[in-house]
Formats: structure tokens, C-alpha cells, sequence
């Protein structure tokens, strides 16, 4: 069981009265310690209702955007990830940022070991985009290529 120490920069979980902020915000983010830092285990989120705006045309753009990382010390608590993501609602970026974005922000947030973003995005005039960005440390620098090189081969499988 989680001591309080171990839970005192938790404050969304449990909260009812938390506001869903509409505008980027990852000040939201919030981590906890890593109970098997000695592990190396993946942890994988998947939001299937990812929404963001065009920064041209300002129209709604859906995706869904899959995070996998490999923990150090500190892990992202799932509430403020929630959080976080829904507050893309109304910035005005294109896919590619918004997934660079969401993997740098997490980085500075926990500096995991390995960290990946997939988006998915729906067709918009017809093309859909599926942007993948990842991060590694040292230790796992040949994980960062061969992530990189099996989603390339995803892509292209897909056509």
C-alpha cells in the first residue's frame, strides 16, 4: 500500500472538484515515486478521444494517442494524463507538434528511460497522419531506433 508520503503530489485523484482546463496546460501533470525502480517494465496509456485544433482553419482535428514509457523513479499519475491531454481541446497545432509536445513534456516530467507517443489521427481531406515521436536514455538508445524503424514498417504496411 502507498504511504501518504509516497502520495503527497497526487492531488487530482480523489478530487471532485477538479476543473478540465480547455488550453494547453501541463502544469496539470502530476508524478508519483516508482515503487520497482530496479524493474524495467512498460507502462502504456491509450486515449482513444484525443481532440486538438487545426492552426490554420481552427476546425477540430481527432486522434488517438498512445503513450508507452519504461519508468525511472517517478510515473505519471493517470488522472492529471487525463488532464492534460484534454487540455489540447482547443490548442491550435498540427499533429506532429502535439505529439512532440505531449513526449518532451513527459520527458521533463519523469526522465524515464524510454518514452514513446503514437497519434493516430482521423482523414481530414482525405489523408490521415499517424506521427510517432520517442525519446531514450543512454542505456536504450538501440530501443529508440528499432521503435522507430517498426513504425515505419507499420506505416507503410498500412498503405
Amino acid at each position: 500500500m502507498r504511504t501518504n508520503d509516497e502520495l503527497q503530489g497526487v492531488t487530482l485523484l480523489g478530487n471532485q472538484h477538479v476543473q478540465y482546463s480547455d488550453n494547453y496546460n501541463p502544469d496539470v501533470l502530476e508524478t508519483f515515486p516508482n515503487k520497482h525502480p530496479e524493474n524495467e517494465y512498460l507502462v502504456t496509456f491509450n486515449c482513444p478521444e484525443f481532440t486538438t485544433l487545426c492552426p490554420k482553419t481552427g476546425q477540430p482535428d481527432f486522434g488517438h494517442i498512445y503513450i508507452s514509457y519504461i519508468p525511472r523513479e517517478r510515473m505519471v499519475e493517470s488522472k492529471s494524463l487525463k488532464l492534460y491531454l484534454f487540455s489540447f481541446r482547443n490548442h491550435g497545432d498540427f499533429h506532429e507538434d502535439c505529439v512532440n509536445i505531449i513526449m518532451k513534456d513527459l520527458v521533463r516530467l519523469m526522465d524515464p528511460r524510454y518514452l514513446e507517443v503514437t497519434g493516430w489521427f482521423m482523414p481530414r481531406g482525405g489523408i490521415s497522419i499517424y506521427p510517432f515521436a520517442n525519446y531514450a536514455d543512454h542505456e536504450h538508445e538501440s530501443l529508440k531506433q528499432q521503435r522507430l524503424l517498426d513504425q515505419m514498417t507499420k506505416c507503410q504496411n498500412k498503405s
